[in-house]
């Protein structure tokens, strides 16, 4: 039996919008109008248990259950990544991806139940800089390879908008040339930073941008929305 399971990947940057605006509320809009199964979310910056957790509050308009990767402590609480599911959750685990002398980076690895099928997705924010790059593809590439899963998905912020971008390529090996839509800056998206990648390729059923006068707004990318055939 297929199963539809709807994804998404979306850089929130702070919840700050295009107007230099602070509000969750217009992720939050965003996030309901995805009505996704599982969106995997990059730049988050919440502080867990306090009572306006930002975390917490873009779960709750997703109905969703919180699996958080932070990368970064910082002074008013944590960074880095999230991925929000309203699927049940086989197993969850955090890798450390980080270059020396860059910014933190991870890897969110996730076994949601779906049917009777093995599936892993695996959410990321990789770096700035192309060797950092590459060195993180070749670290997801190895978690790839490891995985007995019958489907995989990877998405993200890859931070690299040319097709020929080592990390890129890396990848390409293992998934194939799949497209890629542009998504930033959200006002008027030139570049195809964030990527989802699945395998294999035939349960792929549609890949979108969400772009309307939410979006263009509320982030500094766009929503990426896939829906899969597991």
């Amino acid at each position: 039996m297929v199963s539809f399971v709807r994804i998404a990947t979306y850089n929130i940057h702070r919840c700050i919008g295009g107007d230099g605006r602070h509000d969750p509320r217009r992720i939050a809009a965003v996030l309901e109008s995805l009505d996704a199964d599982i969106v995997a979310l990059q730049e988050v910056a919440y502080t867990p248990n306090a009572r306006h957790d930002v975390l917490r509050f873009l779960a709750d308009a997703l109905d969703a259950r919180v699996i958080a990767g932070p990368t970064l402590w910082e002074k008013e609480g944590r960074f880095g990544n999230a991925l929000l599911t309203r699927l049940d959750v086989r197993r969850a685990a955090r890798i450390d991806i980080s270059v020396t002398g860059r910014e933190p980076r991870g890897v969110l690895q996730f076994q949601p139940a779906v049917g009777q099928r093995s599936v892993t997705v695996l959410a990321t924010h990789l770096g700035l800089a192309l060797r950092e790059r590459r060195h993180q593809a070749d670290r997801i590439a190895r978690l790839l390879k490891a995985s007995a899963a019958e489907a995989l998905v990877l998405m993200g912020d890859f931070n690299e908008w040319r097709p020929w971008g080592g990390a890129i390529r890396r990848l390409q090996t293992y998934f194939g040339t799949q497209t890629a839509l542009r998504t930033f800056p959200s006002r008027h998206p030139l570049l195809p930073l964030d990527r989802i990648w699945v395998r294999p390729a035939a349960a792929l059923g549609g890949l979108r941008v969400l772009r309307d006068h939410r979006t263009r707004w509320a982030s500094d990318h766009l929503p990426l929305v896939a829906d899969l055939n597991l």
